[in-house]
């Protein structure tokens, strides 16, 4: 009876052993449940690192937008916008590219250019350019009718008499300057080339006046043999368009003549020198009227209103006459006009 009473007891005690375990350890599991989700929202609530204002961001520079197409082709439209990134760290392909999608651009929308200095053998083109020195193609058009009536050939104008060609060249501006030149070279012409105008560019800046942009002139448009004219308007767009970031003339057309193939050459020159005369003037670019708005990084120099962009556009067929008093046939069917002659009207 008692060994049963001592049982009991044990019994008693060891259950109670276990039900107090079961309680610490139920209590510390919902202790460490609670701890946990009170840690959750204080996590939630830290505050954000705040950046000291000293090292404040720059504001993101502002992007230009240009044009896809020439608004001037498009009437009554709005045209499609798109980026314009700038080719800063250009690779060497894809310079070449861009460079190359801008002259067949151009080659579209002036499928007519040609040289605008009128003449008709390489005599006639080799004065002409010599005289277009500090001057328009328009006003040596108006005045080289009345020297080549006089004197028609090398031989007639080494010749002449130096003030009465003065007096012709006059409308030309610097005409003392110019007059010593093309008596000059139709001497040398006459003396060293049998009065024959020569093939060669070594024999052709030989000639007193005529430098490397004369000779290709003559090269590429009399003789059809390639070269890049470099002249003020040719310099002026292939650094706004980053072909190239050299100065010196010669410079130029070895960097630019790098990036086509040579049989490109004399066609490029028409439409580069073309566009400056025409839309990317060297004051105001007409932006808005731009036919290679999205390739060109310089845009926005210039008017980017599509209207008032028209406006600036000079030279052109639509009722504005070319440089040329008797241009040819493809510009004239393109709905160019001649240019009026001197005095005229």
């Amino acid at each position: 009876m008692q060994a049963a009473a001592v049982k009991k007891a044990a019994s008693a005690k060891k259950a109670a052993s276990v039900k107090k375990t079961a309680s610490t350890k139920k209590t510390a599991s919902a202790k460490k449940t609670a701890s946990a989700k009170k840690a959750v929202p204080a996590k939630k609530a830290a505050p954000a690192k705040k950046a000291p204002a000293a090292k404040k961001a720059p504001a993101a520079k502002k992007i230009t937008v240009a044009p896809k197409k020439a608004t001037a082709r498009i009437k009554g439209a709005a045209p499609a916008k798109t980026v314009v990134h700038p080719p800063s760290g250009e690779s060497r392909t894809a310079l070449v590219r861009r460079a190359r999608r801008i002259n067949r651009e151009l080659a579209e929308v002036y499928p007519y250019a040609h040289p605008e200095l009128d003449f008709t053998n390489p005599f006639q083109l080799v004065v002409a350019t010599v005289l277009s020195a500090q001057t328009t193609d328009l006003r040596v058009n108006q005045t080289t009718p009345a020297l080549f009536a006089k004197y028609p050939t090398p031989e007639d104008l080494a010749a002449a008499n130096p003030e009465e060609v003065e007096e012709i060249l006059r409308p030309c501006g610097f005409f003392r300057a110019k007059t010593k030149s093309v008596i000059g070279l139709s001497r040398a012409l006459v003396a060293d080339f049998g009065g024959e105008v020569p093939g060669r560019l070594e024999d052709l800046v030989k000639l007193p006046g005529v430098g490397r942009k004369t000779a290709f002139v003559v090269l590429g448009n009399a003789f059809g043999r390639p070269g890049i004219t470099v002249d003020t308007h040719f310099q002026r767009l292939v650094r706004r368009w980053q072909w190239t970031a050299e100065t010196d003339p010669d410079k130029i057309e070895a960097a630019v003549g790098a990036l086509f193939p040579k049989s490109d050459w004399t066609d490029l020159s028409h439409h580069v020198i073309w566009h400056g005369r025409r839309i990317c003037h060297a004051r105001k670019p007409a932006c808005g009227a731009c036919p290679i708005a999205p390739l060109c990084p310089a845009y926005g120099e210039g008017e980017t209103d599509p209207e008032k962009a028209k406006k600036l556009l000079k030279y052109e067929k639509g009722g504005f006459p070319g440089q040329r008093l008797n241009p040819p046939q493809a510009y004239l069917d393109a709905g160019g006009e001649p240019a009026p002659p001197l005095r005229a009207g």
